[in-house]
This record gives C-alpha cells, sequence and structure tokens, in this order.
C-alpha cells in the first residue's frame, strides 16, 4: 500500500489539542483539510507526522512548539498609548484587529491587555509556544 511522502497530495481529518486537552481546532463534520506535503500550506509538525501513513490510518502525534507555531516571542508584543486608537474601536482584550508594521505589510494582533491609558498588541500566533496534539486520521493521498 501508499505511504504519504514529500511532494504528495494529501487529505486528512484531524483534530487538534492543547496539553490540557482543550480542542482547539477539528475538520470532524466538514472537508477534510487538503494539502501538499512539503509545500508549507500547514506548520511543519503536522506535515512530519503524515510522512510514511498509509490511507485509513489514524495516529495522534505530538507537536512541540518549535515545529508548530513557534515560541512566544516577547519582540511581538508591543504597548500603544490608548489615544493612538481610532475613536470608532473600543479595545477590549481578545479583539483581533489588523495593523500597517512600518515596512507596509499588514499584520494580525491580538489585544491582551486594556488600562486607562495604554494598549497592548501581541502579534504573535495565537497558540505560539505551545505544544499540540493532533489526533490524524489520513483520508486518502491524490
Amino acid at each position: 500500500m501508499t505511504t504519504a511522502k514529500q511532494g504528495d497530495t494529501v487529505q486528512v481529518h484531524y483534530t487538534g489539542k492543547l496539553e490540557d486537552g482543550t480542542i482547539f481546532d477539528s475538520s470532524t463534520n466538514r472537508e477534510p483539510l487538503q494539502f501538499t506535503i512539503g509545500a508549507g500550506q500547514i506548520i511543519a509538525g503536522f506535515e512530519h507526522a503524515i510522512i510514511g501513513m498509509t490511507p485509513g490510518e489514524s495516529k495522534s502525534a505530538t507537536i512541540v512548539a518549535d515545529q508548530a507555531y513557534g515560541q512566544h516571542r516577547e519582540d511581538m508584543v508591543l504597548q500603544v498609548e490608548r489615544e493612538q486608537f481610532p475613536s470608532h474601536i473600543l479595545p477590549e482584550i481578545g479583539q483581533r484587529l489588523q495593523i500597517s508594521q512600518p515596512n507596509g505589510q499588514p499584520i494580525v494582533v491580538t489585544i491582551t491587555e486594556v488600562s486607562q491609558s495604554n494598549v497592548t498588541l501581541d502579534a504573535n500566533h495565537p497558540l505560539a509556544g505551545q505544544d499540540l496534539t493532533f489526533d490524524i486520521e489520513l483520508v486518502a493521498i491524490e
């Protein structure tokens, strides 16, 4: 039977969990995720977990932060004065905004703290710094 390898386009069902068992994403009740192994479309550790699997096979794989969304970086956390916010935006913890970097590239940030004078913005991926566990089923190799 054929096994998944670099360059293959695969379809998988998955459930992603945090270390405490909290589910953060799942393909259950929707179409399988389709991607090409090695194309950089998904996190590296997930791709590596698929290699060697055969269609119909299921497994659980723990992916360390460095192979997932990287470590949480303090240099990607920024405090801005509240008065710099447009008047139509009422900053709230957990709110996600798109801002422009100094080079003009857009970046998504999450508001992590709000005080009378400052708002803390975090440009890290929400899952940065966390080891992730995926229950994976290889549905097909195309």
